[in-house]
């Protein structure tokens, strides 16, 4: 489905050259005698971070995202386990298209897959997560929520600055777009 350039915005996925791109910014830009829109793109396939600018009147393919939800099996060098609780079909994605993902997943979690046609991008993970401390030096006595941090590894492999008052065992909720300690669960 075409779509004009104008009803491009961030979070819009849309092909190009046979490409899926995610829209990351839109700036519509005012000349003397026209106008263009520059847009930041991510490709969905590489990663890669790109800027195109478009005349206003041009159109884009939209590109056709699905998501399905998905169990978390297993990794194996280089690719990544997930089956269809459904269907009980296997889809194995390479490490490089999961990219920050892989230090967020753990045995048996339910993730969302994001497919394009039959290829499967990658994961789409929630904006937070809550993990298990599984190893972080103790707090002393005199130690409080605003007087620093100290280094805590979760239960997925990740280390995260966490308050000192944050012991092993306890929960909790990380910001997958940061890497960073949001609060006690």
């Amino acid at each position: 489905m075409s779509i004009g350039i104008n009803q491009v915005k961030p979070g819009v996925t849309i092909e190009i050259d046979g490409v899926p791109y995610l829209t990351l910014n839109y700036h519509h830009i005012k000349m003397a005698q026209m106008a263009r829109v520059k847009i930041k793109l991510r490709n969905m396939r590489t990663g890669a971070i790109t800027e195109r600018s478009f005349n206003v009147n041009e159109k884009v393919e939209r590109a056709q995202i699905d998501r399905k939800q998905m169990q978390y099996l297993y990794h194996d060098e280089n690719l990544y386990h997930f089956m269809d609780n459904e269907t009980f079909e296997q889809v194995a994605i390479p490490k490089n298209n999961l990219g920050e993902a892989v230090s967020y997943l753990l045995d048996g979690a339910t993730v969302t897959i994001l497919f394009y046609g039959k290829e499967s991008l990658g994961v789409d993970l929630p904006t937070s997560l809550v993990m298990k401390v599984v190893d972080t030096p103790p707090g002393f006595k005199g130690d409080t929520a605003s007087g620093g941090s100290k280094p805590a590894k979760l239960e997925s492999g990740i280390t995260v600055q966490v308050p000192f008052f944050v012991n092993v065992g306890d929960r909790v909720k990380v910001d997958t777009r940061s890497g960073e300690y949001v609060e006690r669960a």
